[in-house]
């Protein structure tokens, strides 16, 4: 049985995956985990053999060892009861996320991507900047502050060509519905506000002229690329664009491949730009990242490949 990972309302991507899977002689079991709170019973035994790990959803019931491979693909913020007390909400949050982590530690077999590396990786934008300069690729000019005259001196420093960011997403959607806040040109009207930062540190990167864009599906090694072409939108998700197929160069692949493997990554959404004169530079890699239009608009495998690396792991033991 291989565990898939996501969020009731995910589609087209987790139904595509499964469905490879199933061509493949693998059963897999769908854990909406934003649901596991009000829809999933969890059970722990310490028996003489040792620990037993329970999970219950309806009818079916999974146990631990039934497990043989982990499609980690999302892990959503808990669904709440609408009839709990908001007194006990934190505490409901708390220890239900904690049951959860409890049970998937307890998971001793092949994943895309390890729960430990996919959230040390994703959570710090800025180690993937260190990861990717050992690894010989091109990154872009980099502070991330709370304090207006740090701000204001990579401002100079760049000579006013700067963009500004929030080190997380505030929408995890593909489209950036609900809240957002883009990636954002700094005008020189906006340094007389940089005081704000103590409310909120925020990334502030030299502002990369571009001829395209890119965003890499990195599935295990292999490469599946998008491209842009969008030199004047500093944010693409706050725009209708359209994807075009493109051959990322060998040597942009290898320190790529170097990279995400020197993470511990299998599996990663990366976003690039390609400079005016043809020069590759990394921006970001998200563990979880969305590749469903890549797949859709452009045809690619990607739901396929990640079904066969992680069966091909599995049977590598």
């Amino acid at each position: 049985m291989i565990l898939c990972i996501t969020h009731s309302r995910d589609t087209y991507t987790i139904d595509l995956v499964q469905q490879r899977l199933r061509q493949l002689g693998y059963a897999s079991f769908r854990f909406n985990s934003d649901e596991f709170g009000t829809r999933y019973r969890l059970q722990y035994r310490l028996e003489h053999n040792g620990p037993q790990y329970l999970l219950q959803h309806g009818n079916t019931l999974i146990r631990a060892s039934d497990i043989t491979g982990v499609w980690y693909r999302k892990l959503w913020d808990l669904e709440v009861p609408a009839n709990l007390d908001p007194a006990y909400t934190a505490v409901f949050r708390k220890e239900y996320r904690t049951a959860l982590l409890i049970f998937l530690d307890a998971l001793h077999v092949p994943w895309i991507n390890s729960l430990h590396a996919d959230h040390a990786i994703g959570g710090n934008k800025l180690l993937q900047l260190a990861f990717a300069q050992a690894s010989g690729l091109h990154v872009p000019r980099t502070v991330f502050s709370n304090h207006a005259a740090d701000a204001l001196q990579f401002y100079e420093d760049c000579k006013g060509d700067v963009i500004v960011k929030l080190h997380g997403a505030l929408s995890k959607t593909m489209d950036g519905a609900g809240a957002f806040f883009p990636t954002t040109r700094l005008r020189k009207e906006d340094t007389l506000m940089l005081d704000s930062l103590a409310a909120c540190p925020m990334i502030l990167q030299e502002h990369i002229h571009k001829e395209k864009e890119l965003r890499i599906a990195y599935v295990d090694g292999t490469f599946y690329t998008g491209s842009l072409k969008a030199p004047d939108v500093t944010d693409w998700r706050a725009t209708v664009v359209q994807w075009e197929p493109y051959e990322l160069p060998d040597a942009e692949e290898e320190k790529i491949d170097s990279m995400m493997r020197a993470m511990g990554l299998h599996f990663g959404a990366i976003d690039m730009i390609v400079q005016p004169d043809g020069k590759h530079l990394f921006l970001e890699v998200n563990p979880q990242g969305e590749w469903g239009m890549l797949q859709k608009y452009l045809g690619f495998p990607i739901a396929e490949a990640i079904a066969e690396k992680l069966v091909s792991r599995i049977k590598q033991g």
